[in-house]
């Protein structure tokens, strides 16, 4: 009953976890030191090349600093874990090896995280700063690509944070140049003729007021102006005629280029009197049943 009361084992507990923490604390600091000098030098240097566009900059710097964090925090769970049970972790890992101990450890969802990020950043599937949809129900834009984690902040404002592995599709408005699909649906009773005479001089609007938004090849010159690509359905869901207006836009101006071309297009629309398609409800009156007396 003297165990805990014995003063040469109680000194000699505590002389062991003073000894051991002291080097855990001192490790902490070096490491949390050492990792803000790296990511500052790694945000200086970034700063001061221009050997990649700025998207791609973004992204690397991003998963490098996941990386680092990562790196350090795991380095810093397995030392503290040697000090305070006295286990040998070079010898451990060399014997089991660490990809068996991951695995032991049942974190294959962590390496299936680690792989999704990688690729991410290998295949160009996306960069910081992108408008994007994951599978196909959260849209926002990249604030971070981490080796675990994706960052979305939705247009609402709401950070979406997504592990890498459960990311199954991503569509990226932001590769390059995205096109304008205008679809316009009239009545069954406009000439058709006359649509197509209008929907021409509304594309040549479009092309002089949103020339600074379209896409342009090395010329100058637009790669696909706004035109009417036509007549997309003869009877858009029992409504009316269907027409389709396209053109080629800059992926960064594309949500402006696209709200401004259907604010042009209502308008003319509306000046030129065109009759929309309209959908009607018939609803048969309801019979009236009196109860007999």
């Amino acid at each position: 009953m003297d165990f805990f009361t014995n003063a040469e084992i109680w000194t000699w507990v505590m002389d062991l976890y003073s000894y051991s923490l002291t080097r855990i604390i001192t490790l902490g600091i070096i490491l949390y030191v050492a990792t803000y000098l790296i990511r500052r030098s790694i945000q200086s240097f970034f700063k001061r090349t221009d050997f990649i566009d700025e998207k791609k900059e973004k992204t690397l710097q991003s998963m490098l600093n996941s990386t680092i964090s990562y790196t350090a925090t795991f380095g810093f769970i397995i030392y503290t874990v040697g000090q305070l049970f006295s286990i040998d972790v070079g010898s451990v890992l060399a014997g089991a090896g660490v990809l068996g101990i991951i695995i032991g450890l049942g974190a294959q969802s962590i390496v299936r995280d680690l792989l999704s990020g990688i690729f991410f950043l290998y295949e160009n599937q996306l960069h910081k700063g992108d408008f994007i949809a994951v599978n196909d129900k959260f849209y926002g834009t990249v604030e971070e690509i981490g080796l675990r984690f994706l960052k979305v902040r939705e247009w609402s404002g709401k950070l979406l944070t997504i592990s890498n592995g459960q990311v199954t599709s991503i569509q990226n408005y932001n590769i390059d140049h995205m096109r304008v699909i205008e679809k316009v649906t009239v009545s069954f009773s406009e000439n058709p003729k006359r649509i197509f005479s209008v929907l021409e001089e509304i594309c040549d609007t479009l092309n002089e007021q949103l020339d600074g938004y379209l896409k342009k090849d090395l010329a100058g010159n637009p790669v696909q102006a706004f035109q009417v690509y036509g007549m997309s359905s003869l009877n858009q869901e029992h409504r009316g005629y269907e027409y389709t207006i396209i053109g080629l836009t800059e992926d960064l101006v594309y949500w402006t280029a696209s709200k401004e071309s259907k604010r042009i297009i209502a308008q003319r629309m509306y000046d030129e009197g065109i009759q929309m398609s309209l959908q009607h409800l018939d609803i048969p009156p309801r019979s009236v049943q009196h109860d007999e007396a």
